[in-house]
């Protein structure tokens, strides 16, 4: 939401990549592919052999003995060569594969089916992004309003604000965000390259199209409050080289000022953030009167708080929660501070308090805990609009600004409300819904104040003006979702929880035992997997296939004890909901263990190499994606020390013993059976480093009993100029999915 009280911020965002991540090969036909590679050079008949580099460390009085820590340097000789190899062999076994080229040539159909993005408002203008067929990334567009009082019938043209497809010849420049000023003058951006999401800040102008001369480095994922005035803005950024010591550059996000005009690295000041803890993620809110600045500070995934600047008073930051171990977001409307909070309700709620009064006691419930979830809310047109999840899918209400229900949201069906876009004080809204049967489509609800109809002597609320009317689709000409079935089932995990999962199959599937399945999910980090429109899943479901998505703890699908019951020392439940997912697919007769496939991806990435080590037996073929497996290490890669407070560290003797128990790379057994398994990974991957899998696959080609196995694989994908996945292009994408499906249709035996 938009410059609402966002309970999943752009922190939780920079690890969610849940389910079907991306992480892609090199963007030619996959013909093409095939042909280069065999004409290169000699087909490897196995892949190769990693040094033994023997390493012994001791955690805790654990000696552990890792052959190959020296993975770890990607930019070793060593390793490149290594690399190089393994590529060599994993394309020796996919390039070939019968049927290769009708899967690309189907999915390439499928991507050609865009994307668009929930409106933001800011003055007369509309800004949105959309992707058509072929376009690697999506394009900035803006829209504009009639002017106030003017009539205005003919259809509103949508004009290119930014195309970052003309910015790089193969599509690696990516728009990774977007912030418009108050009344739109100006839009903020980030760009970067090669999936790194290392943003670099520029500002255009939106009449002219013309690019300020303001650039600012080090801007991953920023946060941005423009002044009402258009002369400058909050923002957080991150220190250049030399500033801090090294490895340390990738935290300490601060808030800063920047004026237009203005030198960032000799000008800009810092706002907060200084003497603070370094894995502190400050975001920044100015309130709709210009006069407070709202600061809030995420510290893992449990704990937030909230500092208020008093811009009118010239006051330093100071704190408005009470240092609990709570999550707290917030929006300072009308000299009010709303905040939502999970603080003695674990399913959410909001209460209202007065911007300035920093007494506890002050605060005021106006919207009580309820049995669904809420996610967030937003003042939009002086009005609450307060985002749910329950049973894993959407709900919208809209309140009063004292919490009375004004209606329910009629939503297109069950599905997920994917951002909603509004302003203050303009009397209209917007949100997107998909699921796994209905593409993206944004649909706009007018917010005229409610009326009353008079009932006897008695006045009864009505409706809220209007319903929810289309704005904006995604045409999806290549496929017929009528032709697919949708259901939510309950099964039981290991200690008798129940967990819902969803399955999805072309009507009219037969229960023989056999089907072709696959299972993913995520569990993790207050992430909800809802259903979502996955284009791949249909060439999947159009050969027989079907797809399941579990909701395990660890998620925010039932509030934070769902995703406490999967953290820390919890996190085994995770593991055991996961194998629970997979036996009732079993029993309930849709598959068998020689037909199931599991994928996941970054935390659900993890919960492969989980279910690699703990039940290889289980499963026929694994697609393991940009993944955590060496959880003794983890936090010394990248932005790893962000998840400490997810998973813990191994640097303490208590949660090295329960990070230890199920690290997947420590529980590799030498020579037992796997599943075939395609590791997944890319070389300039900010987030998760990719010596995961790099380590892992060597590990397991020369301790598997099937490691060298031409008929039972376990291979190991790199993909250049590419990251965690933002960002990819669509020809990345594609080329990905490609030889996921040639795996999967080849290690399950789909008939094409």
């Amino acid at each position: 939401m938009p410059g609402g009280l966002r309970l999943l911020s752009i922190f939780s965002s920079l690890f969610l990549l849940a389910a079907a991540v991306s992480a892609a090969d090199d963007s030619q036909p996959a013909k093409k592919n095939a042909a280069s590679s065999s004409a290169a050079s000699p087909v490897p008949l196995a892949p190769p052999e990693a040094e033994i580099k023997p390493m012994a460390e001791i955690f805790h009085g654990t000696r552990i003995i890792d052959n190959y820590r020296w993975l770890e340097d990607g930019s070793s000789p060593a390793t490149q060569k290594w690399v190089t190899e393994e590529m060599a062999y994993t394309h020796s076994l996919l390039n070939p594969l019968p049927g290769r080229e009708r899967i690309h040539k189907r999915l390439v159909e499928l991507f050609s089916i865009g994307s668009v993005s929930v409106p933001q408002i800011a003055g007369r203008h509309y800004f949105y992004t959309r992707r058509e067929g072929m376009q690697n990334q999506p394009v900035l567009y803006v829209r504009d309003a009639p002017a106030v009082g003017k009539e205005d019938k003919t259809p509103a043209l949508d004009r290119v604000l930014l195309d970052a497809n003309q910015l790089c010849a193969d599509g690696t420049v990516a728009l990774d965000w977007f912030q418009p000023s108050e009344n739109g003058k100006y839009v903020a951006y980030g760009l970067s390259q090669s999936g790194s999401e290392v943003s670099t800040l520029h500002i255009i102008e939106t009449k002219t199209g013309t690019v300020l001369p303001d650039t600012i480095e080090r801007t991953r994922a920023a946060s941005i409050a423009w002044k009402h005035d258009n002369t400058g803005f909050y923002y957080t950024r991150y220190p250049k080289k030399g500033d801090v010591p090294t490895g340390q550059e990738m935290y300490n996000r601060h808030v800063f000022y920047h004026e237009l005009g203005d030198d960032p690295d000799n000008d800009d000041q810092p706002i907060f953030g200084e003497g603070r803890d370094p894995e502190d993620w400050p975001n920044v809110h100015l309130s709709n009167d210009g006069r407070w600045l709202l600061i809030t500070v995420e510290q893992g995934w449990t704990k937030s708080e909230l500092y208020l600047m008093d811009l009118k008073a010239h006051t330093p930051p100071t704190r408005v929660t009470t240092g609990k171990e709570f999550l707290y977001s917030g929006e300072v409307y009308d000299g009010k501070l709303y905040i939502a909070t999970n603080e003695d309700a674990p399913r959410y709620r909001l209460l209202v308090t007065d911007a300035g009064n920093y007494e506890r006691d002050a605060w005021k419930e106006i919207i009580p805990q309820s049995d669904a979830v809420l996610q967030g809310a937003a003042v939009y047109g002086g009005k609450l609009l307060a985002q749910y999840e329950q049973n894993a899918t959407s709900q919208l209400k809209l309140f009063d600004l004292d919490g009375k229900k004004l209606s329910d949201i009629e939503l297109p069906a069950i599905g997920t409300v994917f951002g909603t876009g509004g302003h203050w004080n303009r009397d209209e809204m917007f949100f997107g819904f998909q699921s796994f049967t209905v593409p993206p489509a944004i649909y706009r609800l007018d917010l005229k104040p409610v009326h009353y109809v008079i009932e006897g002597t008695n006045a009864v609320e009505g409706d809220a003006a209007g319903k929810p009317t289309l704005w904006a689709k995604v045409d999806a000409p290549s496929i017929d979702p009528s032709a697919f079935d949708v259901a939510q089932e309950w099964f039981k995990s290991k200690d008798g929880t129940r967990v819902p999962m969803f399955v999805v199959h072309r009507k009219g599937l037969t229960k023989n035992s056999h089907n072709p399945t696959l299972l993913t999910a995520y569990g993790g980090f207050n992430i909800s997997l809802t259903p979502s429109f996955n284009r791949a899943d249909y060439l999947w479901m159009e050969h027989g296939g079907i797809y399941a998505v579990a909701n395990l703890r660890g998620g925010a699908e039932f509030g934070e004890g769902w995703h406490r019951a999967g953290m820390l020392d919890k996190k085994q439940n995770v593991f055991d909901d996961m194998a629970a997912a997979a036996e009732h697919l079993i029993s309930e007769k849709y598959t068998d263990k020689n037909h199931l496939a599991i994928q996941g991806g970054s935390n659900g990435g993890l919960l492969m190499g989980a279910m690699i080590t703990q039940r290889p037996d289980l499963f026929r073929a694994v697609i393991c994606q940009v993944p955590l497996l060496d959880m003794i290490h983890y936090q010394d890669f990248q932005i790893a020390k962000l998840w400490i407070p997810e998973y813990g560290t191994a640097e303490s003797p208590e949660q090295f013993k329960w990070l230890y128990a199920y690290s997947p790379y420590h529980h590799v057994r030498s020579g037992a059976q796997y599943p075939a398994i395609l590791f997944m990974t890319a070389d300039t991957d900010t987030r998760v480093d990719p010596m995961h899998a790099k380590k892992m696959a060597a590990l397991m080609q020369a301790e598997a009993r099937n490691g060298t196995s031409r008929t039972r694989p376990i291979l190991l994908r790199i993909e250049s100029k590419a990251g965690h996945g933002a960002g990819k292009p669509v020809t990345k994408q594609i080329e990905e999915s490609t030889d996921v499906y040639s795996f999967l249709f080849w290690q399950l035996g789909v008939k094409q």
